[in-house]
């Protein structure tokens, strides 16, 4: 057995979720012996039997990677309460396992995940989902990349065959239900303009959100983005949504701002200052980023 093939074998037993007393299942899904494989991959010691000593990597695996999640997705935990995400956690890191280097992107399939799962969230599916998306942009906003800023010079330059590249941290949502307004409550932050930081709090105080304290259906449009090394949530109005998201498309400016009008049923009139308002306000946030 080579490096490689010990590797997988040690990992096809370590991802295989604990017992409820936190132990090593005793055996695979498809009936092989644990005990047998251990000691077929890993030496005892004078302290440990080889059993033992493969379930502590089982164990630091399994406490490690439920903590990043947990972590991730604080508002999810809050929405269903501990008991039933670290159910939904454990179900989820089975089917959907880590195959990155960074946990980082441990998160990052369970949007897809719930939608095809939603038992895992019956009673609260919709603001469930929208409160992972919201989370998981959180984090992209967080780690991607922010390319050099467009410049006053870059500016005069526009016009309407102008196509603005939008920076690869900001996150444009659309959403059913305000959780912007929930996530910063549970994190301990009070909103009180349209634009909150949303720097993380690392394991607040947290209980389970009342279903009577669950946010009413409303339409939200958000930005999220960084600044300066923290991420905020914007709302948008519905017409500056669609005019960046059609810029996100790759569209001209000129085009970008018909699709707006048409979206929103605004004249040009009433829409052209607006626009310039806006573009002076995103320029300022760092949101355009310089053509390569």
């Amino acid at each position: 057995m080579n490096l490689e093939q010990l590797q997988r074998a040690v990992f096809e037993v370590t991802r295989q979720p604990l017992t409820p007393s936190e132990r090593l299942r005793p055996r695979l899904p498809d009936g092989r012996c644990v005990r047998e494989i251990a000691n077929a991959l890993i030496k005892p010691n004078d302290r440990m039997t080889s059993f033992e000593r493969l379930q502590v990597y089982s164990q630091q695996y399994w406490f490690r990677i439920m903590g990043s999640l947990s972590e991730d997705f604080p508002g999810l935990r809050s929405l269903i309460g501990g008991r039933k995400f670290e159910k939904l956690a454990v179900a989820y890191l089975n089917e959907c396992p880590s195959e990155s280097f960074t946990l980082r992107n441990l998160g990052s399939r369970l949007e897809a995940w719930l939608r095809k799962r939603p038992e895992y969230i019956a009673g609260v599916e919709r603001v469930a989902i929208d409160m992972v998306r919201l989370e998981w942009a959180d984090i992209e906003a967080f780690d991607k990349l922010e390319l050099p800023r467009i410049t006053t010079a870059d500016s005069a330059k526009l016009d309407g065959d102008t196509v603005l590249r939008l920076q690869p941290h900001l996150q444009l949502l659309d959403l059913a239900y305000p959780v912007d307004e929930l996530l910063l409550r549970i994190r301990g932050k009070a909103s009180k303009s349209d634009t909150a930081s949303n720097a993380v709090l690392k394991f607040p105080r947290q209980a389970r959100i009342r279903r009577s304290s669950l946010p009413r259906p409303g339409k939200v449009y958000l930005a999220v983005y960084r600044l300066n090394g923290i991420v905020y949530f914007k709302r948008l109005t519905r017409d500056a949504f669609a005019l960046l998201q059609a810029m996100g498309e790759g569209k001209p400016l000129e085009k970008a701002i018909e699709i707006s009008l048409v979206r929103s049923r605004r004249s040009l009139d009433r829409l052209g200052g607006q626009v310039q308002e806006w573009f002076k306000e995103w320029s300022s946030l760092g949101w355009f980023a310089r053509q390569s």
